[in-house]
């Protein structure tokens, strides 16, 4: 497999999720490795009345690797006019969500509900991809739900449409993220046509994504819950991939230095209030599988002053340390 896929140095992705792969988030998981940088989904209606925060989410110009922002919508005709202002924002190539699974996004008949209305689709995919010189991809799941599984045949309606690589969640819409992802669907896609395809669902090891790529033919993988409180599995992912490198274990020590910056970059682009209120799903992450995780939590979200906090996090992660130490004596 190319170390270069497509304009990208890797093909390992991490996945947009709303709320959490935000700048702060990538450029942490960025600093770890290779890997490409997917923003927070952008709603194109939010774009057009130029709303502060969403413009804030879509601005990638100061960031210093590629960032794909994803598009969230369903008019065509504003999928088209918000491309090309996403585009002079600093996007190296767009995405479509046509996955999302979210009531209030299906409910608008956007998300994972395009996949009922693949001539709606199919013109938002032209659309947009007649409107700026940016590679244009579509993420898309297995279908709505059991009875309708249509994947395959969207996929082709993507590549007819002019898409230039898409992504696919083995997941129905109806499944949310429950259960197993469907791999099988995965390969089925990729045999179908001829332009990449990103697999998505149930990467939560290098291996595993090495393991999807052998059984599927995928040209690159997607990584998205298994990431949260883990910055280190896109560059480690990639690394296994391309050189076969073993990914090593990551020290409580290690993980304290990842939260602390990730809290401080928080800090800087939200506010040290609000960046105390975020980290609170971080820090339940980033602590996971440790020595007394549920006591440290229970603590760390009754703190409501962001020095405490730092000092909460400093004296569990030591502790987390010593007893590591205390166990291999």
């Amino acid at each position: 497999m190319s170390k270069k896929f497509l304009d990208f140095d890797s093909n390992i992705f991490l996945a947009p999720m709303a709320g959490i792969t935000d700048r702060p988030m990538r450029k942490i998981v960025s600093s770890r490795g290779k890997g490409v940088m997917v923003s927070e989904m952008v709603a194109i209606n939010a774009i057009q009345r130029k709303n502060p925060k969403s413009f804030r989410i879509a601005d990638v110009r100061d960031e210093p690797y590629p960032v794909v922002v994803q598009m969230v919508g369903n008019d065509e005709n504003l999928f088209a006019e918000a491309a090309k202002f996403l585009t002079d924002l600093g996007a190296c190539s767009l995405d479509i969500n046509m996955g999302c699974p979210v009531k209030k996004i299906v409910n608008n008949q956007a998300g994972s509900a395009l996949m009922k209305d693949p001539l709606r689709a199919s013109r938002i995919i032209s659309g947009v991809v007649r409107a700026v010189p940016l590679k244009v991809s579509v993420k898309f799941r297995k279908g709505w739900d059991c009875n309708s599984v249509n994947a395959v045949d969207f996929a082709r309606m993507c590549e007819d449409s002019g898409a230039s690589y898409i992504t696919v969640h083995g997941r129905t819409r109806s499944e949310f993220y429950s259960g197993t992802a469907d791999w099988n669907i995965i390969g089925e896609v990729k045999q179908a046509v001829k332009i990449p395809v990103i697999g998505n669902g149930d990467i939560t090891s290098p291996q595993k994504a090495g393991e999807m790529i052998a059984q599927t033919g995928v040209d690159g993988v997607m990584i998205g819950r298994a990431a949260l409180g883990n910055p280190w599995l896109v560059g480690q992912t990639h690394e296994y991939i391309h050189n076969g490198t073993e990914p090593k274990k990551i020290s409580p020590a290690e993980t304290k230095e990842a939260l602390l910056e990730h809290i401080r970059e928080l800090s800087n682009y939200y506010g040290p209030d609000m960046a105390l209120q975020i980290s609170r799903k971080h820090v339940c992450w980033y602590s996971k599988n440790l020595y007394e995780a549920k006591r440290f939590r229970e603590i760390y979200t009754r703190i409501d002053n962001y020095e405490d906090a730092i000092s909460e996090i400093n004296r569990y992660f030591d502790s987390c340390e010593e007893h590591n130490q205390e166990d291999r004596a």
